[in-house]
């Protein structure tokens, strides 16, 4: 993503990020960003447009960045087609995706991932790449436009894959370096340790995260204390990503079922848990599908659309109502952000120039599928 400069693994001097230190918007701030006003960009990657939720952005301080990636070309062109192997290393090394329509595989070292809509993956700082994406050959304004969600079913994995990403600090910010080059994969051997260097501020209990949403801890809890009204009952599930996180974010979907059809799947054991409402120095609200209105401080009112998202300081907002088939993404920015720095240009720059230097050795597994992820850049 970043421009390289020549680095020299044996000589650096970077220890952690030395730039400014991050600083959640603490004030009673709202900002919107409209569906309506979105421009799509093919910002890093020629088959991907991205939707920025920059009012959010900017308002908060530019310390979290939300953003939709909507796949837009197919994957058997030669400036396509799968990516290298690559990290990403943001302040507190936080990668958030969540799949909201087609179909991926992603490779998260050297395991394979076969996800859709629905699905949760949270990594800090993993040596990945994407190998296979759907894409459903209409052409873009209406590629734009095909509904997503946040539960599988064969018409929403038949169109092209989109999801939503969020990484603590904008992309062009912080290091990227490529470790592997398309052409110089070999898929008979896989990067399997890398770089022990204290680089990165990783906190503790940070690693790798995938919720599928079929399983037993994505299942959907009714909420019963009343305060989100609805004609469908309301139903929250926990993304789980606070734990894996570091203890940055926390995540929630908040869902009602189409009328007459019960979509969502659901637990019978449990009801929802009302104090993920309190949880945030800072909340955003991504409306997937449907509509959500909620109420600011002032009892001014305001309901968001599919596509469109509102950022807002812990307690300027409140999520009071949700329309039928509604799928609504919750974050709640933690203020353990805080205690997070960001990397200076010159330290960007020298880690991207580093790029096959982190990988020092690697291992040919008997099967892709065996063992998890590893952290790398970390002893």
């Amino acid at each position: 993503m970043n421009v390289h400069a020549a680095g020299d693994l044996k000589t650096t001097g970077l220890t952690h990020p030395n730039g400014a230190p991050l600083r959640l918007n603490a004030q009673d701030f709202v900002a919107i960003d409209r569906d309506k006003d979105a421009k799509f960009e093919a910002t890093y990657r020629p088959q991907a447009l991205y939707n920025r939720a920059n009012e959010g952005f900017h308002a908060n301080n530019e310390t979290f960045l939300l953003h939709e990636v909507a796949t837009n070309l197919p994957i058997y062109r030669p400036d396509t087609g799968p990516t290298d192997f690559h990290l990403h290393l943001p302040p507190g090394g936080f990668q958030l995706v969540l799949v909201t329509s087609g179909a991926f595989t992603f490779d998260y070292d050297g395991r394979w991932y076969n996800v859709g809509p629905g699905a949760v993956m949270l990594q800090s700082a993993i040596v990945h790449r994407q190998l296979f994406y759907t894409w459903s050959g209409l052409p873009t304004e209406e590629n734009l436009k095909t509904p997503q969600t946040v539960v599988p079913d064969p018409i929403s994995m038949g169109y092209s894959g989109k999801f939503l990403e969020a990484f603590i600090t904008d992309p062009t910010t912080f290091p990227n370096p490529t470790i592997v080059g398309p052409d110089q994969i070999n898929e008979d051997e896989t990067p399997r340790v890398a770089w022990s260097h204290p680089l990165h501020d990783r906190p503790t209990d940070a690693g790798f995260w995938l919720q599928d949403p079929l399983a037993l801890d994505a299942l959907y809890k009714p909420l019963t204390d009343g305060s989100v009204k609805s004609a469908q009952q309301v139903y929250v599930r926990d993304i789980g990503i606070e734990i894996p996180s570091g203890h940055l974010v926390t995540g929630y979907v908040i869902a009602t079922d189409p009328r007459g059809h019960a979509l969502l799947p659901k637990s019978t054991s449990a009801t929802a848990d009302a104090s993920c409402f309190a949880k945030g120095e800072v909340v955003i609200y991504r409306v997937i599908r449907g509509s959500a209105e909620f109420k600011k401080k002032d009892s001014e009112r305001f309901e968001l659309s599919a596509g469109d998202v509102v950022t807002a300081g812990k307690d300027a907002i409140s999520l009071v109502g949700l329309a039928e088939n509604t799928h609504l993404l919750r974050l709640g920015l933690l203020k353990d952000i805080n205690d997070l720095r960001s990397w200076t240009p010159t330290q960007r720059d020298e880690i991207d120039g580093l790029a096959s230097q982190i990988i020092t050795q690697r291992d040919i597994r008997p099967l892709r599928t065996e063992g998890k992820p590893v952290g790398y850049l970390y002893a």
